[in-house]
């Protein structure tokens, strides 16, 4: 077992490595990039209504994998979530992905991830200082195309719903196991201290650098249905 376990650490410290190279403000750039892509990807990207009615989004872009038999994962990205009365969108949190035993369905080394959370209670689960995805709140591979009507009740009823591009295909990814952690060192990068998301998404107000992401996430849905 501790043979396993060295691959999916080395990876975790050279992914690690990787990610300091890029700033916080380049990875906001990067994530709305994805954003923008996942959600106007005419009949495969994000239904609309789905993301009405979202309570939060999570971007997180490039998520790494090895190629082990221990399936190590790490990604750095941001959660932003709706202001109390519904309209419009918070400041947006750092956050990063390790571990899980799930999968790439659609291949790749790397892949940008896109998770929706549909309830509040979710939303408050997440800004706990870790989050597993799949045993904290439930997760389902989120349904495509420009109107959700057409999926099953049983996708619409989870938790979180997680969408997945790698190599040009779109498709559904279930992270199961995998754990969400605030990232302080690039809050305090972007906002000047260590803040912790609750205090971001409550109270900041938002970064020059998140300017482009924020405006995306107010056109593409400005107000919660």
């Amino acid at each position: 077992m501790k043979r396993l376990l060295i691959p999916a650490i080395a990876l975790t410290m050279f992914a690690s490595s990787a990610f300091a190279a890029i700033s916080a403000a380049e990875r906001l750039t990067q994530a709305t990039g994805v954003l923008v892509d996942m959600t106007k990807a005419s009949d495969k990207g994000i239904p609309e209504d789905l993301l009405e009615r979202a309570q939060c989004i999570v971007v997180i872009p490039e998520l790494k994998k090895g190629g082990f038999i221990v399936g190590a994962k790490y990604g750095k990205g941001f959660i932003s979530c709706r202001h109390a009365n519904g309209k419009g969108w918070t400041a947006p949190g750092s956050m990063r992905v390790e571990g899980g035993s799930f999968g790439f369905q659609i291949g790749g080394a790397e892949a940008d991830v896109v998770l929706l959370v549909m309830n509040e209670e979710g939303a408050r689960k997440l800004l706990e200082s870790k989050f597993t995805v799949g045993a904290d709140a439930t997760v389902a591979a989120g349904p495509v195309g420009r109107d959700s009507s057409a999926d099953t009740d049983a996708k619409l009823t989870a938790g979180i719903l997680s969408y997945s591009r790698a190599r040009g295909a779109f498709a559904g990814l279930a992270l199961q196991g995998g754990t969400l952690r605030e990232d302080l060192d690039d809050n305090a990068e972007l906002y000047g201290s260590k803040l912790t998301n609750k205090q971001v998404l409550n109270s900041a107000a938002p970064p020059a650098a998140a300017a482009g992401f924020m405006a995306e996430l107010n056109k593409l849905s400005h107000k919660r249905e």
